[in-house]
């Protein structure tokens, strides 16, 4: 098998992942209303401890497979990307893992990654979605699992996000001369805050760059026709540059819709977040009480 191969393998088994229950850790089930309104405020809170033991179930699962003496998975903390195969293989393959938990209001994991790191498609990203087998007690549950390029994901972002003069998406330096851990990897966004008259301006300016110059490119010519602008007009680094929820990627977008449509406690995710999530997170407790009752 080549690096190609292993990561179409292990997408496969990765996806075997879906509907599985991690005997992890488990929230005992509330012996009264008023414990189970606590859980449904809290049981998120669970989230970055429970997204650490998916990220080893993940490497548990990969290495169920005969990889043919060529290596195995292992994780990385830190490093990215968190799964990545150890052996003869170069480029070695490697899979960044994000968790959701879908009862928030988005995938607040994000995805900064240079497109450039993935020229050879030896890197995927798997977004596994998961929540309490019975909503807010229980032992965690794998609801659904997307895996796609990470080369997509960076491409559908910097497409998302880049319009210039009005936003720039920005690429790292060439820090490849580096130690590891000094290179820098991630690209950037940054939001126009100039007047509309340097707006204007800077428009002109970017019309000067012909029919495909608003385009976004990785090419350091490109890259230097962005840094012009950055450094003539006013810019602010967009802190929210990136979220995976917000890139708008066909794959992702469908898998976000086959989740919340997935049932738990006999009603969709999609419902719970709409409604009965929202009044068990409110002060009244008579209408949460309600809700947790069927629960319990």
């Amino acid at each position: 098998m080549n690096y190609l191969e292993i990561l179409e393998v292990a997408t496969k088994e990765l996806r075997k992942l879906q509907g599985k229950t991690l005997d992890v850790i488990e929230i005992s089930k509330p012996h009264n209303v008023e414990y189970a309104l606590h859980l449904a405020k809290v049981v998120s809170k669970t989230s970055p401890l429970i997204g650490n033991m998916i990220e080893f179930a993940v490497i548990e699962q990969l290495n169920k497979v005969d990889w043919n003496g060529l290596g195995k998975w292992a994780r990385q903390d830190p490093g990215f990307p968190d799964a990545i195969f150890l052996g003869k293989l170069e480029p070695s393959p490697g899979i960044e893992i994000k968790t959701w938990f879908p009862l928030a209001t988005e995938i607040t994991a994000r995805f900064k990654d240079s497109a450039l790191h993935f020229d050879k498609q030896q890197t995927n990203v798997a977004v596994v979605a998961w929540l309490p087998e019975h909503l807010i007690y229980g032992k965690p549950k794998i609801i659904d699992v997307w895996v796609g390029s990470a080369q997509s994901l960076a491409n559908a972002r910097d497409a998302h996000y880049h319009n210039p003069p009005d936003y720039l998406v920005i690429e790292p330096e060439d820090t490849s001369l580096r130690t590891v851990n000094l290179q820098q990897t991630n690209t950037n966004g940054y939001k126009f805050q100039g007047s509309r008259e340097l707006l204007t301006k800077a428009q002109k300016d970017v019309k000067k760059w012909g029919k495909s110059g608003r385009a976004f490119s990785t090419d350091p010519e490109y890259q230097d026709k962005l840094k012009s602008l950055f450094g003539k007009y006013p810019y602010r680094l967009d802190t929210n540059y990136a979220k995976i929820d917000r890139i708008a990627h066909e794959g992702l977008e469908d898998f976000k819709k086959r989740v919340l449509s997935a049932k738990i406690e006999e009603k969709s995710i999609l419902e719970w977040t709409r409604h009965d999530w929202s009044t068990l997170l409110e002060e009244n407790k008579k209408d949460a009480s309600g809700v947790v009752k069927d629960l319990i």
